[in-house]
């Protein structure tokens, strides 16, 4: 059974997520595989893995299916030693940024920016993963925006600082998604119906 999730996921889902699944089918090998965020659904898609814990976004391919797992909130954070401000906005949200180069993160700080700029931000960085993100912050590169959930598993968490924003940008949706067609697939449904949860089907 292939399975994609990001180094975050691997850490913070997936050992209640597929613990079920592995007591009813110990015999059957997972295929774990990491890599960045924005590709899961594509990867999916595309048949080379048969599941991912990815970020669900508001339009699903009709071809997938996804239930949602967590749900975690977007932070922005700074380097330790930036001058303490309580709000971006105290700080004049005058950048410079560290953004990651695609995905719905990087679609969501898009917009919170546009809403609040008047003019287009300052970006140094463009990293295509979160860890690398907050490795580039924590130097003091720029201010960055993460999941929280990423933030909280990560090694640099106490070397970076969150810094509050009102509004919050929206929360993301991480979910179990799968192609519609491999329901059908005896080992793809004895997953899904082993990680049932509170999550929506979509």
């Amino acid at each position: 059974l292939g399975v994609f999730a990001t180094v975050t996921a691997c850490q913070a889902l997936l050992p209640d997520l597929l613990a079920p699944f592995r007591a009813a089918h110990p015999r059957i090998r997972v295929d774990l595989r990491t890599g960045d965020a924005a590709a899961a659904l594509a990867r999916l898609d595309e048949g080379e893995v048969d599941a991912a814990v990815a970020a669900i976004p508001a339009r699903l391919p009709a071809s997938l299916v996804s239930r949602t797992v967590a749900v975690t909130e977007l932070v922005f954070v700074t380097g330790p030693h930036e001058v303490p401000d309580e709000t971006l906005e105290g700080r004049g949200l005058e950048g410079p940024f560290v953004l990651p180069r695609r995905g719905l993160v990087r679609e969501a700080a898009d917009r919170w920016l546009r809403a609040r700029l008047p003019w287009r931000p300052e970006v140094v960085a463009e990293p295509e993963g979160h860890e690398a993100l907050l490795a580039l912050v924590a130097l003091g590169y720029g201010t960055g925006v993460v999941p929280r959930m990423v933030l909280e598993n990560s090694g640099v968490r106490d070397r970076v600082r969150v810094v509050a924003a009102d509004p919050a940008p929206a929360p993301l949706k991480v979910g179990l998604c799968v192609r519609r067609a491999d329901l059908r697939r005896p080992l793809v449904a004895a997953l899904w119906s082993l990680t049932a949860g509170p999550g929506k089907t979509g």
